[in-house]
């Protein structure tokens, strides 16, 4: 069962399940409508409603303004309610659903985050810094064929890309877009030094290994839904300082000193009194 939520744009409105609807995120139109999804194209047949979005675990919906959600909603909740009292999913298995990307701006005004609902990477991430190192992976070698592309930030299910500061977001970004829903493939066999390096917390201190689990729970999920990701690298208990590195759209970002100082140095001297006298960034 959905329950129905506001959201901070009157157009739109949430119908939220307690459980994982889809991974990846998507956006149809009246446009771009498509049969593999049948409950979108039932939705979009309703002339008062103008586009579809789905993402993990609920669907929203946006409408013309001459309609009042008050007065439309319940029967929308029903629609949504009875499809999947009657199906398993969002998609007919005999058709693959439409690779679809949308773009969100991070802190860093040189980097874009592309999000997309086809799975690139398995596990983990992935910084190419150059073609060089993309040579191996035709699909990312291909964004690196965009010549205003400097360097490459994956995730699992979305790309940040690092563009020359001469160039403006809102004369690339629809090529950007279309680039990658035409080439978009999977990346395997990773052997790169861009890889993450993650230390094994078995072989270290407890004071390090207590910074570690501080970064992935209170640091890391805000970093990376910024298209960025943050690596420990160390600790010296004499010093007390904490080495990271910064990725993605972090690194090289004109905020990421606030963010490195205000943010995750405050945090982890407030979580570890005396412990840490500051953070820096390799």
């Amino acid at each position: 069962m959905f329950k129905i939520l506001k959201t901070a744009d009157a157009s739109v409105l949430k119908f939220e399940s307690d459980v994982m609807l889809t991974k990846g995120s998507f956006e149809f139109s009246k446009e771009t409508n498509d049969a593999s999804a049948p409950l979108v194209s039932q939705l979009l047949q309703l002339p008062f409603i103008t586009k579809v979005f789905i993402s993990a675990n609920f669907i929203a919906l946006q409408k013309i303004d001459a309609i009042d959600w008050i007065d439309v909603q319940e029967e929308l909740k029903s629609v949504i309610d009875n499809y999947f009292a009657q199906n398993n999913g969002l998609f007919n298995s005999q058709k693959k659903a439409p690779v679809e990307v949308y773009a969100e701006s991070t802190p860093n005004p040189d980097v874009m985050k592309f999000v997309t609902n086809k799975l690139i990477l398995k596990d983990g991430d992935v910084e190419f810094k150059n073609a060089t190192q993309a040579k191996n992976h035709p699909f990312i070698a291909s964004l690196f064929g965009l010549n205003f592309v400097k360097s490459i930030f994956v995730e699992q299910y979305y790309i940040s890309l690092t563009k020359d500061p001469q160039t403006d977001w809102q004369d690339i970004i629809h090529e950007i877009r279309a680039h990658i829903k035409l080439n978009l493939k999977p990346i395997t066999n990773i052997k790169t030094e861009a890889v993450s390096k993650t230390v094994n917390p078995e072989y270290l201190d407890a004071i390090s290994q207590e910074i570690i689990a501080i970064l992935d729970e209170y640091i890391k999920p805000a970093v990376m839904a910024d298209g960025g990701n943050i690596i420990f690298e160390s600790y010296n208990a004499n010093s007390k300082i904490v080495k990271v590195i910064l990725k993605g759209a972090c690194s090289g970002c004109p905020s990421s000193t606030v963010t490195l100082k205000n943010g995750i140095e405050s945090t982890l001297k407030n979580l570890l009194p005396n412990k840490i006298e500051s953070v820096e960034a390799l």
